[in-house]
């Protein structure tokens, strides 16, 4: 075997990705009408006298993450194993932060981890950590996902036998945040782009979206139609040739690794303070977040003795709830077939922390990841989409469906966690107290992490010695801010 082998296999058919492959994004295997859940997941095997030189770089100095921790790339290792050296990699990753910087204002820099132990003294709780990614490139993690991609394609075109062609569309789906970022990444590049959005996406997005070599595409519901409607029209644009830019790890499997950087710097932040995280709630619409923090989590073990993954808590609003659905009727499923508890359901968080620790001490993990193995190939009995339009003030995790649900789900299966639903007026008064307590200027989406933790305290499930981590990423934007402040909850 290799020092270090990175591949690429659906999750959901076990298709492997061949080395060559130029657009390794989505799935080949992938239709429609198979029921099966087809996401491409990055297979990292390290050998023993890797580990130590890989480690290194959660120790680095370096604040560019995707230089920092480039050996743990996909992108890195394809590109070593197609014969670019490393200082071209290197070079090509600081063309590209220096152009987007041109149009962002700011670049890809580690984004700070605080604590704050007022926030702490509030919940009850022994320490409170927050990344903060309010600073970052368009105001959220969503360029830090995105960044991820365009390396690919930056290298791939780089590299291209026959040199560079004709640039196809990239499109996006999103409300909103993903899509800013995406422009300021496509424009950074001089890259066209299509943006999908929903007609009651923010102003301040829109006219920020409104550029130069951005195609802004505002998609409305139609009747009859299930799902979101950016969604669909964005499926479209790649059925007609378009490369998937965006933030769904069914349409783009690599997105996840550029997320995965944000959970290396929280582990690396926390070595240097000589703490750790007990517990991780992360604001969940689509799921590419918690998705990254969980397969980031999975990586960063490989490398280094860092310890078990956090407890992880998938936070969702009341106005959109598909993977605490989905997580629901997975954990019934198990608890009917291995603990003997037919019909178990789990509703209150109560119910779903005793049925989470009863599965993750009750039920061997082969037999989990069987279940699992179940759930992909049979998506529609867990994930379907949300048959309301969804509504909340937290309008960026709104997603009707969770598209990486399964990673999400594994990873709280696997901790011992389970997923929150949290209700208007707690995300308001969370958010109220986030911005009152720290410096940090976030949206009631950015601050729906830390009202999952207090929807916790609040149902007595917040153990008083726990470290908690909580991500703040979404910084209000005008018409969000106190003279258009909103009443809701």
């Amino acid at each position: 075997m290799p020092a270090i082998e990175s591949s690429l296999a659906c999750t959901g058919c076990g298709c492997r990705i061949a080395a060559d492959e130029r657009q390794p994004f989505r799935c080949p295997e992938a239709r429609l009408e198979d029921d099966v859940d087809h996401v491409l997941r990055r297979r990292l095997r390290v050998s023993e006298e890797s580990r130590k030189p890989l480690g290194q770089a959660f120790t680095s100095a370096e604040p560019n993450p995707f230089l920092r921790y480039r050996q743990l790339l996909h992108s890195y290792q394809t590109a070593r194993a197609w014969g670019m050296p490393d200082s071209d990699f290197c070079d090509l990753i600081r063309g590209m932060d220096g152009r987007v910087a041109e149009v962002a204002g700011i670049g890809f820099r580690e984004t700070p981890l605080v604590s704050s132990p007022p926030l702490a003294e509030e919940l009850g709780c022994a320490e409170l950590w927050i990344k903060d990614e309010t600073g970052n490139v368009g105001g959220t993690h969503k360029g830090r996902h995105l960044a991820g991609v365009m390396i690919w394609l930056l290298m791939e075109e780089r590299l291209r036998p026959g040199g560079p062609v004709d640039r196809q569309q990239l499109a996006i789906s999103s409300c909103g945040n993903a899509a800013f970022a995406a422009t300021l990444l496509a424009r950074g590049v001089d890259w066209p782009i299509d943006v999908y959005v929903p007609t009651d996406a923010d102003d301040v997005i829109l006219d920020r979206l409104s550029a130069d070599g951005v195609g802004l595409r505002q998609c409305e519901r139609r009747p009859g139609e299930a799902g979101d409607p950016c969604y669909l029209r964005f499926s479209e644009a790649l059925g007609e040739g378009s490369l998937p830019f965006t933030c769904q790890g069914p349409s783009n499997g690599l997105v996840s690794e550029g997320g995965q950087t944000l959970v290396w710097e929280i582990i690396s932040g926390l070595h240097g303070a000589g703490s750790r995280l007990d517990r991780l709630l992360i604001q969940t619409g689509g799921g590419a977040l918690a998705a990254a923090a969980v397969l980031g989590w999975r990586d960063a073990r490989r490398v280094r003795d860092i310890g078990p993954m956090p407890v992880l808590h998938a936070v969702q609003t009341g106005g959109a709830a598909p993977l605490v659905r989905a997580y629901d009727a997975l954990a019934a499923r198990i608890a009917s077939r291995h603990l003997g508890s037919g019909g178990a359901t789990a509703g209150s968080p109560g119910e779903r922390a005793e049925l989470a620790h009863r599965i993750r001490g009750g039920v061997d993990p082969e037999l989990v990841q069987d279940e699992l193995h179940y759930a992909a190939c049979h998506r529609s009995e867990f994930m379907w989409p949300w048959e309301e339009e969804p509504r909340s003030i937290a309008d960026a995790i709104l997603d009707d469906e969770t598209y990486d649900w399964l990673t999400v789900v594994s990873g709280m299966l696997e901790s011992g966690g389970f997923p929150i639903v949290v209700p208007e007026k707690q995300l308001a008064e969370a958010n109220r107290l986030g911005r009152a307590l720290t410096d940090i200027d976030v949206s009631d989406t950015g601050s729906a992490g830390l009202a999952g933790a207090f929807e916790l305290a609040a149902a007595g499930l917040l153990p008083a010695t726990d470290r908690v981590g909580v991500l703040f990423s979404g910084v209000r934007w005008a018409s969000q801010r106190p003279d258009a402040e909103r009443a809701d909850g």
